[in-house]
């Protein structure tokens, strides 16, 4: 297998903000949809996220159910999905969240002086914790070598969670097969809030659009789901 089959996932505001500038993490979504992505983790290998999210949330990126834990492991897999995260500075707290919980372990893909950085950071952790390994994916890290890594690990289906700056690097790259957006009936409206992509040469132009394959109503939420057709899908 080249590479993962990946699917994009993301709950934005109708004007496209992942968040708004307030303290608190602004909530996107409902239970309904909660449960649904809880099950689309249980149904991958691995979820990945970019350093700012594990700086601005702190989070687990867990399998939330129970029931989903235990179907997990009636087919021979660990409770949780092997977490990825990738940061240029390699400049992360191995006493966060997503370092800490979890019985699949954490993959950091970094490169340059951020591989040395991360090393010196993780080199005392804890042989109690789930494992933590180091991964020179270039500098900066690319798309390519982290999909090429995680297949090498058995990761054949890999979600990817977020933010801004990961999900233009995926889609500019033309390495997604699925996206999946969830949109709140709100909007933002701040210049500053954090938005779902950045600038970028994305693939999916108004020449070759995206193909619309799924549109449902969870309350009073949007999802729309995209196939993209990504060379080399698996």
């Amino acid at each position: 297998m080249d590479r993962p089959h990946t699917i994009l996932s993301c709950a934005v505001s109708v004007d496209g903000r992942i968040d708004d500038t307030g303290p608190e993490r602004l909530r996107l979504s409902n239970e309904a949809d909660f449960a649904e992505i809880d099950e689309l983790r249980a149904q991958c290998d691995a979820i990945l996220v970019g350093a700012g999210t594990l700086r601005n949330d702190d989070p687990r990126l867990l399998v939330r159910s129970e029931r989903l834990r235990a179907r997990r492991r009636a087919q021979g897999r660990t409770e949780n999905l092997l977490k990825a995260v990738v940061t240029r500075t390699g400049d992360l707290d191995p006493g966060a969240r997503f370092f800490t919980t979890g019985d699949a372990g954490a993959v950091v893909y970094t490169g340059g002086d951020g591989a040395d950085r991360a090393r010196a950071r993780f080199a005392g952790h804890s042989p109690d914790l789930p494992p933590v390994d180091v991964v020179d994916a270039g500098d900066p890290p690319t798309v390519k070598a982290i999909q090429a890594d995680l297949a090498a690990r058995g990761v054949r289906r890999l979600l990817v969670e977020g933010g801004g700056h990961i999900h233009t690097l995926f889609l500019t790259a033309g390495l997604v097969d699925e996206l999946r957006l969830a949109i709140a009936p709100f909007f933002v409206g701040e210049a500053d809030a954090p938005s779902f992509v950045h600038p970028g040469a994305f693939p999916a132009t108004p020449a070759a659009p995206m193909r619309l394959v799924e549109t449902r109503a969870i309350g009073d939420i949007a999802v729309l789901r995209y196939r993209l057709d990504a060379d080399g899908a698996a």
